[in-house]
């Protein structure tokens, strides 16, 4: 459901953005480049604070003040996060490379 109405989003955009160039308007790309921007760094953030709850579950569990399924769970889900943040940076790396091997 997300996925769809994230495809119709970008299609409303898109349409948006064709009316306003056959206006003469210039579209909005610096909204949309803020918005990415604001996307990243977000997924950042929260890649950052899964990480350090991971760590003080750790510690807390060195201390006997934590269970260790608690630690797991909390360390498995920052190694999901983590993982997925390295494999979209690795795509944007791809596409990048794809960009500049293209004949001008």
């Amino acid at each position: 459901m997300a996925m769809e109405l994230a495809g119709i989003r970008a299609y409303q955009q898109a349409a948006q953005a064709a009316g306003q160039a056959a206006a003469g308007q210039q579209p909005a790309t610096e909204t949309a480049g803020q918005k990415f921007t604001e996307m990243v760094q977000g997924a950042l953030e929260s890649t950052n604070a899964s990480l350090v709850q991971a760590e003080q579950m750790t510690a807390s569990a060195a201390v006997g003040e934590a269970e260790l399924v608690d630690v797991v769970t909390a360390v498995a889900a920052a190694e999901v996060q983590l993982e997925t943040v390295m494999a979209v940076r690795d795509e944007v790396i791809r596409a990048y490379n794809d960009i500049l091997k293209m004949p001008i």
